[in-house]
């Protein structure tokens, strides 16, 4: 048996989500009428509350084009240090759209409102760039799965909205957010221009992300998708995978969750586990002692068939997810011992 935690990326469709995908009517999307693509645009914009959405194939394209809708060549975009957006989508802000970025260090990558309103440029400045978006991560990815306090989010939407800038989410984990804070899709829906989540991350979906947000946004955002590359045809198939996930893998996250803690207290007392990060929703990561290199702890982990990545120095991640159950969590724990 295979313990795969490298991400929740690595989950494959259940029968049931395969069957929904069989059976799904198809068209023509780049036409606008392949009809599951657009029950799964629409479905997605109303449980938000807002007017659009847009079906990728990735996150970072849902990303990439929200950055590209927002800004112009010479803004700056405002995120985190940590932030997916800059850390890991190969220099797209630069490459798509031409801006650069103001990089903050927030609490394990959650910005606050007094950050924000630090760090936006002055309008007159002709030195400086225009911050023309203010992009946060929820849950956060190399902050261990955490999220934000939603009174936060408030607080920063308050700031921008002071100084006409959009917000954007990058919401590729916000369900697994959402399970545990008992927050609603509107509630995000009221604070954020736009808003990407991810299929085919916690939800289990092959491939897949949407960008929601207005019908202007939405419309500016099909055009860059269609310039990147990313217009596809029957692409119903994944849309009514999508489907499928909204409407029966959200609920089960908690379970991901659970197991995410299971395995981190596995690790608290492991003498080479220098620490364990708190562990809030389904990414486990630890610091390994100064002198065991994550390169040999991995490696060593999938020599015992169980697969994780490192995260840097010192550093390795575990990602529960749908194809993780109890029987791989007691036999990881037989593992490592």
């Amino acid at each position: 048996m295979t313990i795969d935690l490298r991400s929740d990326t690595v989950t494959r469709p259940t029968k049931e989500m395969q069957q929904a995908m069989w059976a799904a009517e198809l068209g023509d999307d780049v036409m606008g009428d392949d009809p599951t693509v657009n029950a799964l645009q629409e479905k997605a914009a109303k449980l938000f509350n807002m007017e659009d959405a847009l079906f990728c194939p990735s996150g970072t394209m849902t990303n990439q084009l929200a950055i590209r809708v927002h800004t112009q060549p010479g803004s700056d975009v405002i995120c985190d240090k940590y932030s997916h957006i800059y850390l890991y989508e190969g220099g797209g802000i630069m490459l798509n759209s031409l801006s650069s970025v103001k990089l903050l260090d927030g609490n394990r990558g959650r910005l606050s409102a007094v950050q924000v309103a630090e760090a936006i440029s002055p309008e007159n400045d002709i030195h400086s760039t225009l911050t023309r978006l203010v992009s946060l991560e929820n849950t956060m990815n190399k902050g261990g799965g955490c999220y934000y306090d939603f009174e936060e989010i408030k607080a920063i939407r308050e700031v921008c909205r002071a100084h006409g800038i959009p917000l954007h989410l990058d919401g590729a984990r916000l369900f697994n957010a959402l399970v545990e804070t008992g927050e609603s899709p509107a509630q995000y829906g009221r604070e954020f221009d736009t808003i990407s989540i991810c299929l085919s991350k916690g939800l289990g979906c092959p491939v897949g992300s949407l960008l929601i947000g207005t019908k202007a946004s939405i419309n500016k955002a099909r055009r860059f998708r269609k310039v990147m590359g990313g217009g596809w045809r029957q692409a119903g198939f994944l849309a009514a995978a999508g489907i499928y996930a909204l409407d029966h893998h959200v609920a089960r996250l908690k379970e991901d969750h659970i197991r995410a803690r299971q395995i981190g207290d596995m690790f608290s007392d492991k003498p080479e586990v220098e620490e364990v990060f708190p562990v809030d929703t389904n990414i486990v990561i630890i610091r390994l002692a100064p002198s065991v290199p994550e390169t040999d702890y991995v490696q060593k982990l999938a020599e015992s068939g169980i697969r994780a990545v490192t995260f840097g120095k010192n550093l390795v991640r575990f990602v529960t997810h749908l194809d993780f159950t109890d029987e791989h969590l007691n036999e990881m724990q037989r593992r490592i011992g």
